[in-house]
């Protein structure tokens, strides 16, 4: 159990440390930023490098909906659900506070307008409550339905990790605009803490509907099987 804590928290701490310090350090570097493709492309390649690094100790879930949906789905035993997702967040909010001593050598920056999410004056396309609601549940929604799918037994379990970090790069290839893109409460909890009390407020919907999410692509995924 250590090396699966072990194994999650570096999981989480590199998604974070990736995903969220693209778009803080190199999003917008004047004249050579990466932008939003830069970024959907570095959430993803960190999930997949990782995956493939410690996915056969914990089975590289980095996502506490991930963990969740897993764990409804049936593919996961409930007594490691709460350890788990205390990795995730831990690791997510180590790396945050790195990224922020980071950001904070640039005169004037503020951490969170590039990786905290939220809805309204704090989303970057100033999206409704209603569009960040539908876009992240639908966004991990289909994470989780398809980890559980290219997963399944009898699966070719080593391209994995390859379909589902290209699945988490178009996800935010759509929602960067809406959310700057969580459909992980880990990876939003940790910029949250950096990022200050409008973004802490607003917290609430980065679990609420990554969670709801992420359960119902599980029970989907599990209904929908080649055998009955």
């Amino acid at each position: 159990m250590q090396q699966k804590i072990a194994a999650e928290f570096l999981g989480t701490f590199w998604l974070t440390f990736g995903g969220c310090g693209s778009a803080i350090l190199s999003a917008a570097f004047p004249g050579l930023g990466i932008g939003f493709a830069g970024v959907a492309l570095a959430f993803g390649l960190s999930v997949l490098t990782m995956s493939y690094a410690v996915g056969s100790i914990s089975g590289a879930h980095f996502n506490p909906a991930v963990t969740v949906g897993l764990w409804v789905g049936g593919r996961f035993a409930g007594l490691e659900v709460l350890p788990y997702i205390i990795a995730q967040v831990a690791g997510a909010t180590v790396a945050a506070a790195i990224l922020a001593l980071v950001a904070s050598g640039r005169p004037g920056f503020e951490i969170g307008e590039f990786a905290a999410n939220g809805y309204g004056a704090l989303s970057p396309g100033q999206y409704s409550l209603l569009a960040a609601v539908v876009v992240e549940t639908v966004g991990t929604f289909f994470l989780v339905f398809i980890v559980m799918r290219v997963t399944a037994p009898g699966n070719a379990s080593g391209f994995a990790p390859i379909a589902v970090g290209l699945t988490l790069t178009l996800i935010h290839l759509v929602s960067i605009p809406v959310t700057n893109t969580s459909v992980n409460p880990a990876r939003s909890t940790g910029p949250a803490l950096f990022a200050g009390t409008d973004y802490l407020m607003q917290l609430w919907l980065f679990w609420l509907a990554p969670l709801a999410g992420g359960v119902v692509g599980a029970l989907v995924a599990r209904a929908i099987r080649e055998k009955p």
